[in-house]
């Protein structure tokens, strides 16, 4: 059935700088999903790794110990506040599922605080200072969307946002909107040169996402400079990461409709009109026009040599 007219549907993520401790960072981020509540928001999103720093910017064995179970005592803490708000909650989590088994993962829960299920980032970096092949298992339960109490949402993570196959196989299963927690910033000292287009990359890479699958797409970020400490107390990099905020809501037009500061903790509302999702799948009929007889060569890793 289409929805009616009108739709509305507010939809809220924030940002905030994280500390060294789990317990500091659970507590902030269940603070801003409860002034999200309170606001009204009926789908909440956290930042990637919403209870740790970006530790990923050095291989170092200590920060295993700082994965947690799920279900556990984040989604335990974030069932209670999406029950009383009747908020769906979207839990970005590093998560321990076995010994030596470690994912990046979010934990989707419904607005009567049950565990939908969670999605593991499937697309996995490997660059300076972020260096999550060391820490994370790829995914291995594909792109999903889930039957929410309020939409039908998708969930991916950072990284996958530049990939245009894991958006189109989650919006292909209904998804009206996408959601990105994400932890992606500067390095300092290419700030000057790159910064300003490799902010513009990142944006215009889920805006596409928007118009290309007709439908929303909310990336929440994390903001602070970051420096990771060794073991002996020293900063692995001089320099640390600067986390560039500014996540944003796109809708299925492209447009952005709201977009967050560079620096500032906050939580933002945005109304999302559900009902664009489907005026834009028929007058921009992408999904129509599809010619999947053609695609085979997708499942290739190159065509040449």
């Amino acid at each position: 059935m289409p929805r009616p007219a009108s739709s509305s549907l507010p939809i809220a993520y924030s940002q905030f700088a994280s500390v060294e401790s789990v317990k500091a960072n659970r507590d902030k981020q269940a603070a801003l999903a409860i002034a999200a509540g309170k606001q009204g928001a009926k789908i909440f999103c956290t930042q990637e790794m919403c209870t740790t720093q970006y530790f990923c910017q050095s291989e170092d064995h200590r920060f295993f110990s700082l994965a947690e179970s799920i279900p556990g005592p984040s989604t335990d803490a974030f069932a209670k506040i999406a029950k009383k708000y009747n908020m769906v909650i979207i839990a970005a989590l590093f998560e321990r599922r076995a010994a030596g088994l470690y994912h990046n993962t979010a934990a989707i829960i419904d607005a009567d605080g049950s565990l939908l299920g969670i999605y593991r980032k499937m697309h996995i970096p490997d660059d300076p200072l972020f260096y999550e092949k060391f820490y994370f298992t790829p995914g291995d339960l594909g792109f999903r969307a889930w039957k929410t109490k309020h939409a039908t949402i998708g969930v991916l993570i950072c990284w996958d946002q530049w990939y245009p196959e894991g958006a189109r196989l989650t919006a292909m299963q209904g998804a009206e909107i996408l959601f990105y927690p994400t932890a992606i910033g500067w390095h300092p000292t290419e700030k000057a040169e790159y910064g300003v287009a490799q902010h513009d990359s990142w944006e215009l890479s889920m805006r596409a996402h928007s118009v290309a699958n007709g439908c929303y797409v909310c990336a929440p970020n994390r903001v602070g400079h970051e420096f990771i400490l060794d073991a002996a107390g020293k900063r692995v990099s001089s320099d640390g990461l600067q986390f560039w905020g500014q996540g944003f809501v796109s809708q299925p037009n492209g447009q952005v409709i709201h977009r967050a500061s560079i620096d500032r903790e906050e939580v933002c509302i945005v109304d999302c009109d559900l009902a664009k999702v489907e005026f834009a799948r028929t007058h921009w009929p992408f999904l129509r026009d599809r010619r999947i007889d053609a695609y085979a060569d997708l499942t290739k890793r190159f065509l040449l040599g």
